[in-house]
């Protein structure tokens, strides 16, 4: 199964170093307790924040922003003419807005699927960006390239002033944590990436509708994405042992070879496809770092090998690391890739809208691994490689 770095799929080094280069923080604020009066709103899935509703306000509570995160995060969202108290809080939000700043690919499709799209005004390296509306923007240039990224570029993120600026962080680089909030520039941590629960990861786009005042609107779309999901789970459920087919992920980087830890996003996905993961006793939450040996012994007699990186073909991927061609998926020309769908400028959907439409990653994985179960279905994300020329 696929997975980044620190999400969990396996990827070429130039992909792990780029998502590894998101990280930035940029929000402060001293704690203390609020004493208006707030509901707190149940969520189903996701474990790294909470909601708490106010007569007019709403509070989000990030207890896991990032990877071992000691420190939780409060953000206060004001609806118009509120009178809550706003002392206390990491960052407070005023409503309606109608600027705001991404800062990773995985919040363009919030953005998109709640119809806010045209309130981006600022995203690091647009190129990767692959979302056909959001390009529009991009190309009309009503969206600023920030760069390498916006710790890089405060100054341009500052002359801005976005209503609010989302951020995925690795909880290292606290270089301009003063700078913003000297700016009044509202930066709010989403801390997806941690969640290891497909459906808890979509789950986040709650997190996003209340910070446009479309909270309604993202609990609609995540209970669809949702429905999609569990129905599709439901096909793979009484599978027997014998009926799922052993499947091997990951790649090779300087004789290391990176794949889903047990626990990760990308290997509950592969379980709920009905595959059988041949690292699952290997415990962790994000990539595996495995020596050539262990994974030929466990490996080599496979079924299917998904998540090969972005080779275009058998041929390459064969010729960038001889000893792919030792296991038996490579031979029999049953190898999947995420990168049938890229953007005008290069940028792979699969990096971008598979977070929050687990439900197709998880139908194209049926698809291939069990294809009698979908039999009309069409692979979204991923594709066989052929064998090249």
């Amino acid at each position: 199964m696929n997975t980044k770095k620190h999400t969990y799929r396996s990827l070429p080094i130039n992909y792990l170093l780029y998502f590894l280069s998101f990280g930035m923080l940029v929000s402060c604020g001293k704690k203390s307790e609020s004493i208006t009066e707030k509901t707190p709103i149940a969520l189903s899935y996701a474990k790294g924040f909470e909601i708490y509703k106010g007569e007019d306000f709403w509070e989000i509570q990030v207890t896991q922003g990032y990877k071992g995160a000691e420190k939780s995060f409060r953000y206060l969202v004001l609806e118009e003419n509120s009178q809550a108290e706003k002392v206390g809080f990491d960052a407070v939000v005023q409503l309606p807005i109608s600027k705001v700043i991404m800062t990773s690919t995985t919040h363009i499709p919030h953005l998109d699927l709640l119809e806010s799209t045209e309130k981006l005004i600022g995203f690091p390296q647009t190129d990767l960006i692959s979302s056909e509306i959001t390009r529009k923007l991009i190309d009309s240039g009503k969206v600023t390239d920030l760069g390498k990224g916006p710790s890089a570029n405060p100054e341009i993120v500052i002359n801005l002033q976005p209503d609010w600026m989302m951020i995925s962080t690795l909880g290292e680089d606290l270089r301009y944590l003063d700078l913003f909030a000297q700016a009044k520039i509202p930066a709010i941590i989403n801390g997806e990436y941690v969640e290891q629960n497909p459906l808890g990861r979509a789950e986040w786009i709650k997190f996003t509708g209340i910070l446009l005042g479309k909270y309604e609107e993202a609990v609609t779309a995540f209970e669809e994405i949702e429905q999609a999901y569990l129905d599709a789970e439901k096909l793979t459920q009484n599978l027997p042992k014998a009926a799922k087919p052993k499947v091997l992920s990951g790649v090779m980087y300087q004789d290391i070879w990176y794949a889903p830890g047990a626990d990760s996003w990308g290997a509950r996905i592969l379980e709920n496809a009905g595959g059988s993961y041949i690292f699952a006793d290997q415990s962790g939450e994000g990539s595996l770092q495995l020596n050539y040996e262990f994974v030929l012994d466990n490996g080599l007699e496979t079924d299917f090998w998904i998540g090969s990186s972005d080779f275009e073909n058998l041929k390459a991927m064969g010729n960038s690391e001889p000893r792919y061609q030792a296991f038996k998926p490579w031979k029999n020309g049953q190898v999947y890739t995420y990168t049938a769908k890229k953007g005008a400028t290069g940028g792979l959907e699969y990096f971008e809208l598979g977070y929050v439409r687990p439900d197709l990653i998880l139908k194209d994985l049926i698809k291939i691994l069990h294809p009698e179960l979908l039999p009309e279905y069409e692979l979204y994300f991923y594709k066989k490689l052929d064998e090249g020329k």
